[in-house]
């Protein structure tokens, strides 16, 4: 039966049991649509790093021998929509099956069900075979509860795929170390330089300017730096496995303007667009800890190992829960804008800037610049969570919207009025100065409260744990920041209130 087969951009898996054999009955399609494009401002890394690999992926098949249509964002019969371009290629090819992959945006899953459903010939969706649990796992697992706590999940797939586990114990006889991964960079810590690659972006940016296409940030020397193939994904996690990962646990919470990326692994493009597999690098992580636990404390490769097998299994299966309705909750009604110096990094408050700007520069910050420096001030701020998630979702090369808007709406915002947090990742500036260098050269002083030199972050703390009690005073992890906050006298309580409120209106010039 000839069949018409669709791969999605985030679908390059090339270990997927559908190219298993050759079959010149199936022709395989992969698509440049200008509908991907638009539904956020991107940043042209991201643009790039998806257009290299989609292409690099297709002539692989080829070169294998499978029959692949490859749309660019230019072919003259491009109509720039997904449903509209298989609806001609299924015309004129005479087809009679079509089938594809189960998308991981909502979007495109209610997309395809819908083209399919208008299809006078056989249609079929297939699972992508990349992930460890199921789109109805999550769900399955907290039948009849009222919370969703991840740290449960998570010990639920330990056990399921018997990671870092001695039969029904876990390895060390505990089973989360992030206790451990909290330490601020000492000074004398040497941090390697991150292995970047070289990746000619020359072609398509020519491209994305001939077609106008709106993009945000920067890219040096039209090369890209992330990976675009399978072997490209490897190599950058075997550097980090070989040079990164034994520091990676003690100080995958710190923050420093000297190290883009830390020690963290990068790999998160690559494993979003399935080059690899969260299988392989969970085996590969726990392998060499119990091969070379001199070399590889557990408390890295655990906490390593709970990133994939716990939080990102876990928001997917949050995300398949609630959508579409996570996409519009907003539990404290925040409808402040996002400041313009969201999108130049030009603000006062270095720690914002830093993270602003090489969130700019890279497409990429770690998961505390982004929880506890660009989303503790947007939450304290009150900013509408749609702008939020708007500007995540387009900044970040590894933003694709099932694990963005859970991370930004559930974690970040509390949007979602504690499904995914058990509290609000708020601070002053007391924790960032803890857990990073930004402060030392700041225009604010991180010790005051109030004043013109006085940290932001500080007034605006106070400002939403007071704004919000109604909501938040009967949370038993934020009763005690209510005691501490109401010994303040009413004069400094309002002195620090009028600060907040001078902040806010004066926002844009932070």
């Amino acid at each position: 039966m000839k069949t018409l087969r669709l791969l999605l951009g985030d679908q390059l898996n090339e270990a997927h049991s559908w190219f298993s054999q050759i079959n010149p009955e199936v022709t395989y399609v992969m698509m440049e649509l200008g509908q991907e494009l638009t539904y956020t401002t991107h940043h042209i890394q991201k643009v790039v790093g998806f257009f290299l690999a989609m292409r690099d992926f297709s002539q692989r098949l080829r070169s294998k021998g499978h029959n692949f249509i490859y749309i660019s964002l230019d072919d003259h019969n491009n109509s720039q929509d997904l449903c509209l371009n298989l609806n001609q290629l299924i015309a004129k090819g005479g087809y009679q099956n079509f089938e594809y992959q189960l998308p991981d945006e909502h979007r495109l899953d209610q997309q395809l069900i819908q083209f399919c459903n208008s299809l006078t010939i056989a249609s079929k969706a297939y699972d992508t075979q990349h992930f460890l649990s199921t789109r109805e796992e999550l769900n399955q697992h907290f039948k009849g509860k009222k919370t969703f706590i991840m740290e449960s999940f998570y010990r639920m797939m330990r056990k399921r795929h018997n990671v870092l586990m001695d039969h029904e114990t876990p390895v060390g006889g505990q089973w989360n170390y992030d206790a451990e991964n909290r330490k601020k960079l000492p000074k004398n810590v040497y941090v390697p330089n991150p292995f970047l690659f070289d990746n000619d972006a020359s072609e398509i940016l020519a491209l994305l300017k001939n077609r106008n296409v709106k993009t945000i940030g920067s890219i040096k020397n039209n090369a890209l730096l992330w990976p675009i193939n399978r072997e490209q994904g490897l190599q950058l996690f075997e550097v980090f496995l070989n040079t990164f990962l034994p520091h990676f646990g003690d100080f995958q919470d710190a923050m420093t303007e000297e190290h883009w990326s830390l020690f963290h692994s990068r790999i998160s493009f690559a494993l979003n667009i399935k080059l690899i597999s969260p299988k392989e690098v969970i085996d590969r992580v726990e392998n060499l800890y119990r091969s070379n636990s001199d070399q590889v404390p557990l408390s890295s490769a655990e906490g390593f190992i709970r990133q994939i097998l716990g939080w990102r299994e876990f928001m997917r299966g949050i995300y398949w829960k609630f959508m579409p309705e996570y996409a519009s909750m907003n539990f404290f009604n925040h409808q402040r804008k996002l400041p313009s110096w969201f999108w130049t990094g030009n603000t006062k408050m270095k720690c914002l800037s830093h993270s602003i700007g090489q969130s700019l520069d890279y497409a990429y910050a770690h998961h505390i610049q982004r929880l506890m420096i660009t989303g503790n001030f947007t939450l304290l701020a009150g900013i509408n969570p749609n702008e939020v998630d708007q500007w995540y979702l387009g900044i970040y090369i590894d933003a694709i919207e099932w694990v963005e808007i859970t991370n930004t709406r559930g974690m970040s915002q509390f949007a979602d009025g504690g499904i995914v947090a058990t509290k609000p990742y708020i601070s002053s500036a007391n924790y960032i100065n803890k857990m990073g260098h930004y402060c030392t050269k700041c225009h604010y002083n991180q010790a005051l409260k109030t004043g013109p030199k006085a940290c932001p972050f500080n007034s605006l703390y106070w400002n939403f744990i007071d704004a919000n009690r109604e909501h938040l005073a009967n949370n038993p992890r934020m009763s005690m920041m209510y005691k501490v906050w109401d010994k303040n006298s009413v004069e400094s309580k309002n002195q620090i209130l009028e600060q907040a409120d001078l902040y806010l209106k004066q926002i844009e010039e932070l």
